[in-house]
């Protein structure tokens, strides 16, 4: 489903077969990710800050690359030099999250060392949303870890609140908007609403292949602590060339080595512009509604509140075998495709609308193949 100019693009960049670790490998390279870092910053409003963006193979790896700058700023503060001492001895770092983080957040922490018996979690709400009520004290040795977007439902933390609380105590705050963030880069106030605060936070991960439509593989980091980063994800040696005056991307990410897909990254906010971007995030908010409405016509059981592109599907007292000989219907009808994901214990059917191509008369055909599924089962 990737916009067109997009996987052009991509065809193209890989002929070229670019690498992007250095301006001197690729002057091009260098300067779309120069001006895509721009334009990001001002459709996010981070403008106020001075940001820095990673350019990866996704959400999974744009965490880690923050919550490895978050960790070599808080050390640094500490007095601790964790390049050269690591974790033997080290102090500990308090991670806080939603009880319902996604799990590319705890691969990450995980693989960071903090250790996942050390998570302090916070309770959710029946939404998936961070209780703010039960958030423990901060402090200037906390990374907390919102999300913007949950993978079931779409909700999305109370992230104006916590980064207040956050700002107070010194604490490093990082958003996973895999999807979620781009409901920040709308003018929409039902979705604008959602990422309030957004810019308070210190470093933030969201994807281009997922609500921007670009082609696998397009994540992104955004920091606001460049330093913190260049310095987390260091690496020398007598032949690299780096250049005084020109973005060097090997700084910002763990490869060297790695592909230019900032090339369609560019191509489709060159594409779409401000406008356009809007009307995509806000077309999908719109069909993923739309899904929700015409289930509920149908009496099935949306369970949860549709603030953004998800829309979840349960079949009450039904036990998981039923849901599944649905889903399976579904698939096999060739109508959409939809995936089951876990909720409360029970197996559910999971709706993620992320597709520009998306119409209107696609939703309602697709309602007709979850009416003819449940039909099959009787």
């Amino acid at each position: 489903g990737a916009l067109p100019i997009t996987l052009a693009t991509k065809w193209l960049t890989d002929v070229w077969d670019q690498n992007g670790a250095l301006h001197a490998m690729s002057p091009i390279t260098s300067t779309l990710e120069t001006i895509v870092e721009r334009w990001l910053t001002e459709l996010f409003g981070l403008t106020e800050k001075s940001v820095v963006a990673s350019f990866v193979s996704g959400t999974s790896m744009a965490i880690v690359c923050g919550l490895a700058a978050a960790r070599f700023r808080i050390y640094e503060r500490m007095g601790y030099d964790f390049n050269a001492r690591g974790h033997a001895g080290a102090p500990l770092i308090r991670i806080v999250t939603s009880a319902a983080t996604h799990s590319a957040v705890t691969k990450a922490i995980a693989l960071l060392g903090f250790g996942l018996d050390n998570v302090e979690y916070v309770g959710s709400d029946d939404q998936g949303r961070l209780r703010l009520d039960a958030l423990p004290a901060l402090d200037e040795n906390t990374i907390v870890i919102l999300q913007a977007g949950n993978v079931n439902t779409g909700s999305f933390d109370p992230i104006d609140a916590v980064c207040d609380l956050a700002v107070e105590a010194g604490a490093w705050v990082h958003i996973d908007g895999a999807f979620g963030l781009w409901a920040g880069a709308t003018t929409d106030p039902a979705l604008t609403r959602l990422t309030k605060g957004m810019d308070k936070a210190q470093s933030w991960s969201v994807d281009g292949h997922k609500t921007l439509n670009t082609p696998y593989d397009n994540g992104i980091l955004l920091c606001a602590d460049a330093d913190a980063l260049v310095a987390a994800l260091q690496a020398s040696g007598s032949y690299l060339a780096y250049d005084q005056q020109n973005r060097d991307g090997m700084l910002y990410t763990p490869e060297m080595s790695r592909r230019a897909r900032v090339v369609e990254l560019w191509a489709a906010l060159k594409y779409l512009g401000t406008g356009g971007v809007h009307e995509l995030v806000v077309t999908l908010h719109r069909r993923a509604k739309q899904f929700a409405e015409e289930l509920g016509q149908r009496n099935f059981e949306v369970l949860n509140d549709v603030v953004f592109n998800q829309v979840m599907v349960g079949f009450g007292d039904r036990d998981d075998g039923y849901t599944r000989s649905v889903v399976n219907h579904v698939q096999n009808s060739g109508e959409c495709w939809v995936g089951t994901s876990t909720w409360n214990g029970k197996l559910v059917i999971r709706i993620s609308v992320c597709s520009w191509a998306t119409t209107e008369e696609d939703v309602s055909r697709s309602i007709k193949a979850f009416v003819s599924a449940r039909e099959a089962q009787q």
